[in-house]
């Protein structure tokens, strides 16, 4: 789902990047309560957060190097959006996914660098928007368990993804550069992404449950699903009346470490060593592009001679060796400044009152 430089116009890729900051604005905002919600349930206090929230990037970099076969001649790798949003909320899901696409249009030539606002727009509001809100309608009307959030990640995630291939199409015919039906684009971006979204499915529903399992207080979607106590009074169920308890214990500093620990090594692992028996087939656009004539006046990358372009290091002889270093390289600069960028984020929240000069009173 990667536009590359050249598939849009520039007066439409300009308009999506306006959007796309003053998305990445709002996030910034909104980040910050996230971030800040969750200090109460990590041992440390709200400082865990910020790293958290730099893993979920990493690990989602790590897993969009694994493409899986969904067609003849066809592959799609994981979006995100669902996942992060689920995660660690909307708002940081839409910077976690905005970290991503940056560094793969910076270091490996992933992604135009004046698509980038079309990219953000289509791969990191859109798939967050639609899953969250998805994921937020389903867990209202399900059972308040974990295996309902898991079900709803299942689902949000699943309609995330064509939903991000129609708003491509959308942007395709504002300001498309080649002379293309349409309607075709629309039959074959949606037909594909369809498929693609059962793999994003499966993996964001597989991760979610995952986390739930060992640490469900670090998931953001499954906070303050416990369904009040019952009674029944003349005949008609009221909400019982909340008893005083003690405030939780904090969850323990090494707990949090320790999943945050597997997390980078399996990030590390997957970018690092099976990204290279993942799928060699063009992915979802790509595939469309080439049938439809989309990708007539593809440019070139301004980052086409990085070193790290098209995912593998530059001189190294060894294919396998140069592709799992360079997985291993963008892992580390992706959780770095993502977790830099969350802690900037989570350092900038509103004061307590009791902090603020009389000037902010």
């Amino acid at each position: 789902m990667h536009v590359p430089d050249g598939f849009i116009n520039a007066p439409v890729s300009a308009v999506t990047g306006v959007v796309a900051a003053a998305a990445v604005a709002v996030s910034l905002r909104g980040a910050r309560r996230e971030l800040g919600g969750a200090s109460n349930a990590l041992s440390g206090g709200g400082e865990k957060t910020a790293p958290l929230a730099g893993l979920v990037a990493a690990f989602i970099f790590a897993v969009q190097m694994l493409n899986f076969p969904v067609a003849a001649g066809t592959s799609g790798h994981l979006l995100g959006g669902a996942l992060a949003a689920i995660l660690v909320g909307p708002y940081t899901g839409v910077l976690c996914v905005s970290v991503v696409l940056l560094m793969q249009g910076i270091l490996f030539a992933d992604g135009g660098l004046t698509a980038l606002g079309v990219n953000i727009t289509d791969m990191a509001i859109t798939t967050t928007v639609v899953a969250y809100l998805v994921f937020r309608a389903l867990v209202k009307v399900l059972p308040r368990t974990r295996r309902s959030v898991t079900a709803a990640s299942f689902v949000a995630a699943l309609l995330s993804v064509p939903a991000a291939a129609l708003v491509f199409t959308a942007i395709y015919a504002l300001g498309g550069t080649t002379d293309v039906p349409i309607g075709k684009v629309l039959t074959a971006m949606v037909g594909v992404h369809v498929l693609i979204g059962i793999g994003e499915a499966v993996i964001t529903a597989l991760t979610v449950g995952a986390v739930i399992a060992v640490r469900p207080d670090l998931v953001y979607g499954a906070r303050g699903l416990s369904a009040p106590l019952k009674l029944r009074v003349g005949g008609e169920l009221i909400d019982a009346p909340a008893a005083p308890v003690a405030p939780a214990a904090p969850a323990r500093a090494g707990s949090t470490r320790k999943v945050w620990g597997i997390g980078i090594v399996t990030a590390l692992l997957l970018a690092g060593f099976v990204s290279f028996y993942a799928s060699a087939s063009p992915d979802g656009l790509e595939k469309v592009a080439h049938d439809k004539g989309i990708d007539a006046k593809t440019t070139q990358h301004a980052s086409s001679e990085s070193p790290l372009a098209d995912y593998s290091v530059k001189d190294i002889g060894d294919a396998r060796l140069a592709g799992g270093l360079a997985g291993v390289i963008g892992v580390g600069a992706t959780v770095a400044v993502g977790s830099g960028v969350f802690w900037v984020v989570r350092r900038r929240r509103t004061r307590p009152a009791d902090e603020r000069t009389p000037e902010t009173v």
